[in-house]
């Protein structure tokens, strides 16, 4: 078994995807129009590292229960989501120089390092960079 898909809520697609491929440098995949009113689509973004790998859906916030979620996350400073990073102190240098706004700076946890960012679409996004562990004795 392993994670085809996931998701992140946003308040408004054509800004989500400008951000997440833009500035956080994912490729689009798909992008379906699922007909309605609002006008809204399936529309996910995969790792231009991984092209077959996970995709991240840009799921409108359309439902009131995502966007009571979405903002009880947020206001409680809990990252929707949590990308891998070579380097989180780059990756943090590099989002900044971008106009990234951070929810908090590169912080050592030990076997990892995090900050989270703002999407500018309603969530707060980890990164974080993972550290070899030492073998067992």
């Amino acid at each position: 078994m392993r994670i085809n898909l996931t998701s992140v809520f946003v308040d408004d697609q054509d800004r989500a995807l400008r951000f997440y491929t833009g500035v956080l440098g994912f490729v689009k995949k798909d992008e379906v129009p699922l007909g309605g009113p609002g006008g809204h689509r399936w529309l996910t973004v995969v790792s231009p590292e991984q092209p077959e790998g996970a995709e991240l859906l840009l799921e409108p916030d359309e439902h009131p229960a995502a966007r009571a979620y979405t903002a009880a996350l947020a206001a409680d400073g809990i990252p929707a989501a949590s990308f891998a990073v070579d380097d989180v102190r780059a990756e943090y240098g590099r989002l900044r120089a971008l106009g990234v706004r951070f929810a908090r700076a590169p912080l050592d946890l030990g076997p990892v390092t995090t900050a989270v960012l703002d999407d500018t679409c309603g969530n707060l996004i980890q990164i974080a960079q993972y550290h070899p562990r030492p073998p067992a004795p």
